[in-house]
Order: structure tokens, then C-alpha cells, then sequence
């Protein structure tokens, strides 16, 4: 049944964190949980596997941060790597090794893929005018410029991509772009660059992507169709930059690599690594072997934005090198919001992993148990502190927690904790029960290599419910006194369940596991899926303890009210509000056409968050205008809302559908959207001034 039994081992990655700023929980829930209990899961089946991360230490957002911070890039590195690598290990994620994009050994065999596509003409070699920021005196990488998304018309969409919309973009598609240096419009300026083909690879990538139907979720098999339907186009692999890996040519003198060409080659340079520390080949984990069924099984666990570069560029770089194997699976999660917002770094809106480790010591298993039970596999998911406190009391503490301390204690008040009876070996004597726990090991089997990691805790926490159930229906507290036996083997019956549930919990809560693996003085290593549970006769167990604690209602209210200390100083101040733009004379604002208008009808855009379809009485006429307002307003709730309207913007396509104009909109610094609306009832179609 299992697809895992076709390879013989596996390499499983975790998408590289920029080294620019601590983790937070959003950063759990899309890459980092799910390829962790698939990690344990995998070293349960007894598979040969190897899990590599690391910082991502190149790329325009490191300098902007160094700027931003008076420091240099070494520094911000050295600085963030340390606090995430801390962070990953405090929390219990299982790399086996989590290295780092500035090694020697990554530079060098990021070098040597950029030499090897060039020695195969892969590359397009092309001299383009880019963007230059004359007070600085240097071309502007992607992240250093930014502008109006020509999509959804997002004013801070940076030049590689709008966050908003997701609409992957170059800087010359930004409408009014500015550096974010000098704050001043760059100019153009010719430069030279080295472009990878993706249009040349498309024929291969779409026949490869097809293979994949069925198989990779339907958001990331989706969005893969989506790029290759818009057609794609060479995409520079070099950058005019002061930071970053040289580019390996005599004639480019301070080219670096694209941190796309790079980073994810740093998944390769920390197996490589690896395999040096522990006398490993590394080739075996990531190279084609002669017998195509040798071949490792490569799984790339990330967060939707990341999706293209795993998926399209990378894919892509492996397949001109010729010598590497292609991710079997890139299983992309969705966003996690928190408290009703966007989780959000430059606004703090965030709950940062360091800072949860040292407020909440020892309660890595209740963060890993609530994010699992809310991961956005399939869609967009929300982590509020008052769910947190209540599936912690209400399913760790009332459910897994009571079953196991009532048995322990039980155990221990009648038997002193000796496990002895008739037989040598104490094992499950209820075939119903039997029955029952088979069902759930084979769901929680099939939703993990589906990856379907809720579903999967779900089955783990019936195993639980089935014990309370059991427990309760069996009352052995009662029956002691009248059917001893039957009291005992129920008891019997109830800790064998105990040791089924921490095997299958492992993946899931592995410390929690540890610790009911010392009540029940078990040896202290993992128990793979296969193994047998029974206990021998007259077997002692530990002293029982309490596997989890109540989360009490000042520990919810403290954080959030730090959330909303974080909330406040990140409100708008004359600060935060963007400089005016250049002048325009009058004659040029005069040929803007604004009038008022009223919303007739409005829905939502098939397979897009962002977007409404609305049709507008302007007053000229009926008119239809593609909107990005769709994660702000619900369709039904905006019918007869008053609008004002730009209607000589010239039509656009979007999404297939023309649009005929623009609604106008405030944005307050935190991203939020208003109508910009006349008070009193004007008819529609009267002029703004």
C-alpha cells in the first residue's frame, strides 16, 4: 500500500530561512512542522533519510537589513543564524544538519552548477537597461525598488513580487517605481546579465509537471499550471549586487549569483557537508544512479510563495545540469494569520518563536500540537491565542493527559505499578479494541504520506478517546473489589493502549512521547510503527506524572496584550506615511476622469483571493472593474456601496476578464482598505475635483 516502500532512501528539505530575522510561527506551520513529522514518521518506517535546512545568508534582503540596522551583512548573518539554528533546536526539530549559505563549501558548489550551465551555452547571455540609483551609484536589486502593482495596484509591491497579490513580477513592470535608498525614481542604465531559458524549458517542465497530477497537492499542481499558461520567460541569474557569491567569469566583476540560482543549491552543500561530518556519500541522497530505482526521493517542504522557485527555476537548474534527481513532491503549505490579521514582521504582528521559548519554557509539544491541529494545508488558517488555550485544556490536558495519568494512577494504587498476570507477555486481549487501534494506525499511515498531518493527529487523538471510552465503560475502580481480574486485565488492556499511543504520537509530540515512554520505564529511543507492544510479566513501571498543565487565562490575557502593545506602537504616525510623490502640473491632472459611482453587483474571481468582479453604475454607464479588494470586503456586503471611480484608465485584461477603470481606495500603513466615497448623495456619474 505504502508509495515509500519504492525508495530506498530519501532526502527531505525544509525551504532555507533568510537569515534577516528570527522565526515565528507562521514559518512553523508552513515548512517546518510538516517536514519534521515527516522526518519522524520516515525514521519510524525505518527509512534511510536525511533532513537538511539552513540559513540563507545572501540576497538583497540581508543588505537592506544591514542597512536598515547601521551594520554590515556579516554581521545581520552571524547574528540571525545563531538565533534561528538556537530556535530550531530549542523547539526539537530534527535536522540532520542545518548549515549555512556564506560556507565555503556552498560557495563552491554554487559556483561550480553556475560553470557547468555555462560551459553547455545554457545560459542567455543579454545586456538590458536595469534600474540605477544615481546617489547611490549602483543598480538596484529586486528588493530595492519598489512601486504600484500593475495587478492589483498594491503601492509597495517590491520589483521581484507584489505580497499581496503574489503576482510574481520584474521591476519594470512596477508602475512609479522608487529605490528604497535614496527614495528617489531610478533610472535606467544598460548592464550585463546571464538569463536561464525557462521558455526553452517549458515543453519539458509542463511534461514533467503533468506526471505530477494526482499526486502534488491541487494549490501547488495549480499554480504550477497557472505560471506555464502565462508562458515563461528567461529569468536573469546574476545581479549587479556587493553581496553574495561572485559570479565565476573574468568578465563579471561584481555579478553575483541570483539568490535563486543559490539558495537552493544550499539544500545539496548542507548534504555534502553532512555526508563529510558522518563519512556519508552524498551523491547517493542527490544524484542519478545508474539503476533509475536507486534513486533517493526528494521532498521539498515550503510556504506557497516559494512555490515557483521549487516547482519552475530549480527543477529547471537540476534538469540542465543533467545529473541531478527532481523533487518527487514539493507539498507547499498555505499562510497562517493570526488574530484576524496578516501575520506581519515589519509590523511585529507576530508571535516569534525565541520569544514563546523563553515565555512559555517546556511547552514545545502544546505549539506544535495546536499548529498541527490548524496547519494551512489546503487553504489559509488562523492561530488565535483563545484556540490555543482551549485545545490545550480541552484535548492535551482533558484527553490525552487524563487517560494516561487515571491508568498510571490506577496502576500504581492497586498494583503498586507491577505489571504482572498469568502469561509471560501482557498484551492487548480485546479483539474490539484491537480492532479499533488497527484502524487508526492505517489512517493516521495513509494521511501522512498524503500529507495531511491534521487528519493524522486527529486519528492519534482518537486513540486517546478510545482509551478514555474503553476506561470508563471497564470502570476498574469498581470491578476491583468484585471481579479482580477483569479489573486488572482492563488495566492491562488500557497501558498497552498507553504504549500504542506514544508509538504513533512520536511524529507528532515527541517529547510528550519521551515522557510517557519514562512512566513507562521503556528504553528511551524511538518505537518504530512495526514494533509490537506488550509488556513482559512483572514489568515495574515509573511513578507517574502529568504530561500537561492547564493554560491559565492571565497567561492568554499577558500575550495578548503584548500583541496589542505591538499593535499600538505600530500604528500610523506622521512618520509612517509615504512621502508625496513628484509634482504633476495641472493639465496632466485634469485629464483624470473621477466620478461617483455605485457597486450593482460583485463576486468573487474563480481561483483567486484577491479578486472581485464588479460591475459599476457610473453614471456614463455599466461598466465591469476587476478589483483586489476581495480579502477586505465580502462580495454581498459591498452591493450598493458608493464608489468613486476612475473611468478613462485604459481597459485591462485580468484573469481574463476586461477591466474598464479603477475604484479608489485608502490604504493606512498597516495595508488596510477603505472606500474613498462622496458623504452626501450625489448622483452617480458626478465629477470629483
Amino acid at each position: 500500500m505504502s508509495q515509500l516502500n519504492k525508495y530506498k532512501r530519501f532526502t527531505i528539505t525544509s525551504a532555507l530561512p533568510y537569515a534577516n530575522g528570527p522565526l515565528h510561527i507562521g514559518h512553523l506551520a508552513g515548512a517546518y512542522i510538516p517536514g519534521d513529522i515527516f522526518v519522524r514518521y520516515l525514521r519510524l518506517k525505518k527509512k534511510d533519510v536525511v533532513y537538511v535546512c539552513g540559513s540563507d545568508e545572501h540576497g538583497a534582503a540581508i543588505t537592506i537589513k544591514a542597512k536598515k540596522e547601521g551594520t554590515t551583512p556579516q554581521a545581520i548573518i552571524d547574528k540571525y543564524h545563531e538565533q534561528i539554528k538556537d530556535s530550531f533546536e530549542q523547539f526539537g526539530i530534527a535536522f540532520d544538519i542545518y548549515h549555512r549559505t556564506s560556507s565555503p563549501i556552498h560557495h563552491e558548489l554554487s559556483q561550480e552548477f553556475f560553470l557547468n550551465l555555462y560551459e553547455k551555452d545554457e545560459f542567455i547571455e543579454k545586456v538590458s537597461e536595469q534600474y540605477y540609483d544615481e546617489d547611490f551609484n549602483q543598480f538596484l536589486a529586486d528588493r530595492y525598488i519598489i512601486g504600484t502593482c500593475p495587478n492589483c495596484h498594491n503601492e509597495n509591491a517590491y520589483g521581484d513580487q507584489c505580497e499581496k497579490c503574489g503576482t510574481s513580477l520584474s521591476p519594470t513592470d512596477l508602475i512609479n517605481p522608487v529605490s528604497t535608498l535614496s527614495g528617489k525614481p531610478p533610472v535606467l542604465k544598460l548592464t550585463k546579465h546571464w538569463y536561464l531559458p525557462l521558455d526553452k524549458y517549458q515543453p519539458w517542465l509542463e511534461q514533467w509537471i503533468d506526471t505530477k497530477e494526482g499526486s502534488w497537492k491541487v494549490n501547488v499542481f495549480g499554480q504550477c499550471k497557472s505560471w506555464l499558461k502565462q508562458g515563461l520567460q528567461p529569468r536573469s541569474m546574476t545581479r549587479d549586487l556587493d553581496w553574495g557569491i561572485d559570479v565565476p567569469l573574468a568578465d563579471a566583476k561584481g555579478k553575483k549569483l541570483y539568490v535563486w540560482m543559490d539558495a537552493p543549491i544550499g539544500y545539496i552543500s548542507a548534504t555534502k557537508q553532512w555526508a563529510i561530518d558522518h563519512n556519508k556519500d552524498w551523491k547517493l541522497y542527490w544524484k542519478k544512479q545508474a539503476d533509475e530505482q536507486d534513486n533517493a526521493c526528494l521532498i521539498h517542504f515550503i510556504g506557497k510563495d516559494n512555490i515557483v522557485f521549487h516547482c519552475i527555476t530549480f527543477p529547471s537548474i537540476l534538469h540542465a545540469h543533467g545529473e541531478y534527481i527532481l523533487p518527487q513532491n514539493v507539498p507547499a503549505n498555505e499562510f497562517l494569520n493570526l488574530e484576524g490579521d496578516k501575520l506581519s514582521t515589519s509590523r511585529n504582528h507576530a508571535v516569534w518563536l525565541h520569544e514563546y521559548l523563553e515565555e512559555l519554557p517546556n511547552k514545545q509539544d502544546e505549539l506544535r500540537y495546536v499548529l498541527t491541529s490548524i496547519l494551512p494545508e489546503t487553504s489559509d488558517s488562523e492561530f488565535t491565542w483563545k484556540d490555543y488555550q482551549a485545545r490545550i485544556n480541552n484535548e492535551l490536558v482533558a484527553i490525552l493527559g487524563n487517560f494516561v495519568n487515571r491508568v498510571m494512577i490506577l496502576m500504581h494504587k492497586f498494583y503498586e505499578g507491577k505489571v504482572e498476570a498469568e502469561t509471560d507477555r501482557i498484551e492487548l486481549t480485546d479483539a474490539a479494541l484491537k480492532a479499533e487501534l488497527g484502524g487508526y494506525y492505517d489512517e493516521i499511515e495513509k494521511n501522512l504520506e498524503a500529507y495531511r498531518y491534521r487528519q493524522a493527529l486527529q486519528a492519534v487523538m482518537d486513540v486517546a478517546r478510545l482509551g478514555n471510552r474503553y476506561l470508563t465503560e471497564k470502570e476498574p475502580w469498581k470491578t476491583i473489589k468484585t471481579d479482580p481480574e477483569g479489573a486488572k486485565q482492563a488495566l492491562h488492556n488500557c497501558l498497552v493502549l498507553i504504549g500504542h499511543l506514544a508509538t504513533c504520537a512520536q511524529p507528532f509530540l515527541p517529547a510528550t512521547a519521551k515522557k510517557i515512554i519514562g512512566m513507562l520505564n521503556w528504553p528511551n529511543e524511538v518505537i518504530p510503527y512495526d514494533q509490537e507492544i506488550y509488556f513482559n510479566n512483572g514489568h515495574q513501571l515509573n511513578p507517574s506524572a502529568l504530561l500537561f498543565e492547564k493554560i491559565e487565562d492571565e497567561v492568554i490575557e499577558r500575550q495578548l496584550q503584548k500583541l496589542q502593545a505591538k499593535k499600538e506602537a505600530a500604528a500610523p504616525k506622521s512618520a509612517d506615511v509615504l512621502p508625496a510623490k513628484e509634482n504633476i502640473n495641472y493639465e496632466t491632472f485634469t485629464t483624470m476622469d473621477i466620478r461617483t459611482g455605485i457597486i450593482l453587483t460583485a463576486e468573487k474571481i474563480a481561483k483567486t483571493k484577491k479578486l472581485l468582479k464588479l460591475t459599476i453604475d457610473t453614471g456614463i454607464d455599466e461598466r465591469t472593474i476587476v478589483s483586489g479588494i476581495a480579502e477586505y470586503y465580502e462580495p454581498e456586503a459591498i452591493v450598493g456601496q458608493k464608489v468613486s471611480v476612475l473611468v478613462n484608465l485604459e481597459p485591462r485584461e485580468i484573469k481574463g476578464i476586461l477591466s474598464q477603470g479603477m475604484i479608489l481606495m485608502a490604504e493606512d500603513s498597516q495595508g488596510k482598505l477603505s472606500f474613498v466615497a462622496p458623504v452626501d448623495d450625489f448622483h452617480n456619474g458626478s465629477v470629483i475635483r
